[in-house]
């Protein structure tokens, strides 16, 4: 069964690399005990109440509402980097188990708990120097590239509460190719492919944009 093994939530910390355009940051999110109310943040900061989002420029809002992290996919960086990863180390709102984040079609959507809470999957993360920072690995930027399981943004569709132990369940999968992997892939090192993330209705705006950009750059 798919479930929400653990829900997220920051406080504003001093960000770790010197030279972000923000000197806070909420990567280091931590395990709440008590349910969490999720909504759609309504264009600036986190879908989560009580979540931190230190840049709201590149992080959060509609489109980034809530970042999903799988457990397994946490195991296998445990295995590489031969470190511990604890719920939330990546910055996820929510760590996930028994579902294929990476695998997931924009578009999706993930009824979770028995709230009501409804949420569609809009883009992957992009990996940025305060992640690097905060795991304090050099390279890092690379090998998460490389490594291709970069968690899923989600947008709410409809608002409710979460808890660790929710069911996810699978309301709705699109028609068409397009998976988290797959944006990834086109968004970080093979362009080429960004044509085929337009299908997409459900695509971030932002991702929109720069495939259509690309688009018509390469038909000039």
């Amino acid at each position: 069964m798919s479930s929400v093994i653990s829900v997220n939530v920051a406080q504003a910390m001093a960000n770790p690399d010197p030279r972000a355009m923000s000197n806070v940051t909420g990567i280091d999110k931590l395990a709440a005990g008590e349910p969490v109310m999720v909504r759609a943040p309504e264009g600036v900061g986190s879908g989560l109440v009580g979540d931190f989002i230190g840049n709201p420029k590149f992080h959060g809002g509609d489109d980034q509402a809530v970042y999903v992290y799988a457990r397994e996919d946490l195991d296998e960086w445990e295995r590489q980097l031969q470190r511990p990863l604890a719920n939330g180390n990546f910055g996820e709102n929510l760590t996930t188990s028994g579902i294929d984040v990476t695998g997931a079609r924009i578009g999706e959507l993930w009824r979770i708990g028995s709230d009501g809470l409804l949420l569609e999957v809009s883009a992957p993360r992009t990996p940025c120097r305060t992640f690097q920072a905060f795991l304090n690995l050099n390279h890092w930027i690379k090998t998460f590239t490389e490594g291709g399981k970069p968690g899923a943004y989600l947008r709410v569709i409809s608002p409710g509460t979460v808890r660790a132990g929710d069911a996810i369940s699978l309301e709705h999968r699109p028609d068409h190719d397009v998976t988290i992997g797959l944006v990834f892939c086109a968004r970080m090192s093979e362009p080429a492919l960004l044509p085929q993330l337009l299908v997409a209705d459900a695509l971030s705006a932002e991702l929109k944009d720069y495939a259509r950009q690309r688009v018509v750059s390469n038909v000039e």
